[in-house]
């Protein structure tokens, strides 16, 4: 048992030492339990990876257009890449299961089919039905490069 001054000295001691550091979330919310992944990282708005995305594009001779504007802040981004007739692809922003930013092509053995385009078309309108924070760029660059850093 603490004396008065003992008590009171104790109590100058933790408030000097200031605010003990946060716990990180949990999902189980159990101690050491599993962190959500990239809840700490820095993130750049939407709309200036986009600007950038369309400068360096631009920088390198290829036609780069917003096509439809989503959330300025978090908006996810899909990037339509038109190489020549019949040679279409696209790449949506997504995370892996660390959390960490990936591309990924959602008809990457189909690019090849006669009718791409329209598919590619068709499954934009569905996902900008459903997500109205969609950012929907498109390039055109007959070297294929898509300018996704």
């Amino acid at each position: 048992m603490l004396t008065g001054i003992e008590a009171q000295r104790n109590g100058a001691e933790q408030a000097l030492a200031g605010p003990a550091a946060p716990k990180p979330f949990c999902i189980d919310g159990a101690a050491g339990g599993r962190q959500l992944a990239g809840m700490t990282e820095a993130r750049l708005k939407t709309e200036i990876r986009v600007a950038a995305q369309l400068r360096q594009a631009q920088a390198a001779g290829a036609f780069a257009t917003i096509v439809r504007r989503g959330d300025p802040d978090a908006g996810a981004v899909a990037v339509k890449l038109y190489q020549g007739p019949g040679a279409v692809r696209l790449y949506i922003q997504s995370r892996d299961l660390d959390g960490a930013a990936i591309w990924r092509e959602p008809f990457g053995d189909d690019a090849a089919t006669d009718d791409i385009e329209n598919r590619i078309d068709r499954w934009l309108e569905k996902e900008a039905a459903i997500d109205p924070d969609l950012w929907i760029v498109e390039i055109e660059d007959r070297e294929g490069r898509a300018f996704l850093s």
